[in-house]
């Protein structure tokens, strides 16, 4: 997985730099495997650009923490510590973003990039990782967009795959039968 990707180019770069150093192992070592190489999408260019990068990417995973970060263009860790619990108190911000997803801002990206890439590669696969991926509001709207996994931190994981197993049913009830 190819990080803090803004650019076709720099991806492609990155992807033969690693083609080529795994099939240097696989010749040392003499068996080959598969192996899928992608994309973080955590800056806005990566997002916006989706379409072009899944034209090398097989799969994209959006590192939503650093994602927020550069949408917002604040740091984390001086937020929380800072500013961010007077902005939800006095109704800047509905919720603290790195908590539960921006959906407005931040979602709205992964959103366009989800359909980007899909447009270029209809079957990419996508996942989220990040702390957004053990909160079940965040995980509702990813099932939404059609993200398939999310990976966050062990002591959420149980959590995670509650709220997304009921995000699916949500979603599930919601979608019109076909044949009905």
């Amino acid at each position: 997985m190819i990080p803090l990707v803004g650019s076709i180019e720099e991806l492609e770069q990155q992807v033969k730099l690693v083609r080529s150093v795994m099939q240097d192992v696989i010749n040392k070592r003499g068996k080959s495997f598969e192996y899928k190489v992608g994309t973080m999408i955590e800056v806005p260019r990566g997002a916006l650009q989706a379409g072009r990068l899944a034209e090398v990417a097989e799969f994209f995973s959006f590192g939503t923490n650093d994602l927020t970060q550069m949408t917002f263009g604040i740091s984390r860790d001086d937020a929380q510590a800072k500013f961010l619990s007077y902005y939800v108190k006095h109704g800047v911000l509905e919720k603290d973003p790195f908590e539960t997803l921006d959906q407005e801002g931040v979602g709205e990206l992964v959103r366009l990039a989800v359909e980007r890439g899909r447009a270029t590669r209809p079957k990419i696969e996508l996942g989220i990782c990040g702390e957004h991926g053990g909160d079940p509001q965040s995980i509702e709207f990813f099932e939404r967009v059609g993200l398939k996994y999310v990976s966050c931190s062990p002591m959420r994981v149980m959590i995670a795959r509650l709220a997304a197993a009921q995000a699916a049913l949500k979603l599930k009830k919601s979608s019109p039968v076909p044949g009905a």
